[in-house]
Order: structure tokens, then C-alpha cells, then sequence
């Protein structure tokens, strides 16, 4: 899976990775304290971290023989963009369902038409 988008969505779809990205949201944090509120083992939480890495959703640097991880938010920027298309869609959906039923209650016609 090549596709930016698609990675992002990926990496998104497991709830232990999002609660990853919430975490780093509040700041810049180690393997071990990202991995303190999960009930397993520090593989796995590198595991989760390899993913969110694979996506561009976290960097990783070296800072003596620390490793912080760091939230980056491009990924989630252009993930919201495309969702926002479809909420626009949604939004403009519903307004003319709303329209409709106001018709129906009011039994006046469509003054649109």
C-alpha cells in the first residue's frame, strides 16, 4: 500500500494507534511512556509505533540514547481534507432532507421550484 491516504486510514484503524496519536498530541513522549497505559509488551507497542511511522503519522528521533517519538500532523491534515469533501456532500444532503420534511409538515410547496 503506496497510496498516502490510504497508509493513513491504515494506521488509523486501530484504536491502540489512536490512542498512540492522542497521546503524542500532548507532547513529545518515549517508547516506555507511551507504552505505560497498555496492558502489553514493549514489541508490540513498537509495532504500533512502526506502523504510525510507516504512515508519516510520527517521527522518531535520537537524543542520546533516547528515541522520542513526535506527533506529525500533515498526514492528518490531508486526511481531513478529504473527509471534509464529503462532509460538505453530507451537510448539503441533510440541509435539503430538512427542507423537504419542513415541506411536508407545513404542507407549503417547494419554493425552490
Amino acid at each position: 500500500m503506496s497510496d498516502p491516504l490510504s497508509m493513513t486510514f491504515a494506521a488509523l484503524a486501530d484504536p491502540t494507534r489512536r490512542a498512540i496519536l492522542a497521546r503524542l498530541s500532548e507532547g513529545d513522549a518515549t517508547v516506555n511512556e507511551i507504552a505505560a497505559p497498555f496492558a502489553m509488551s514493549l514489541p508490540a507497542v513498537s509495532k504500533h509505533l512502526k506502523v504510525l511511522e510507516a504512515a508519516g503519522l510520527i517521527t522518531r528521533s535520537r537524543t542520546a540514547q533516547w528515541r522520542p517519538c513526535h506527533l506529525e500532523t500533515g498526514p492528518l491534515k490531508e486526511a481531513n481534507g478529504w473527509i471534509a469533501h464529503y462532509r460538505r456532500f453530507w451537510d448539503q444532503s441533510f440541509d435539503r432532507l430538512d427542507d423537504y420534511v419542513r415541506q411536508l409538515q407545513t404542507g407549503e410547496p417547494d419554493k425552490k421550484s
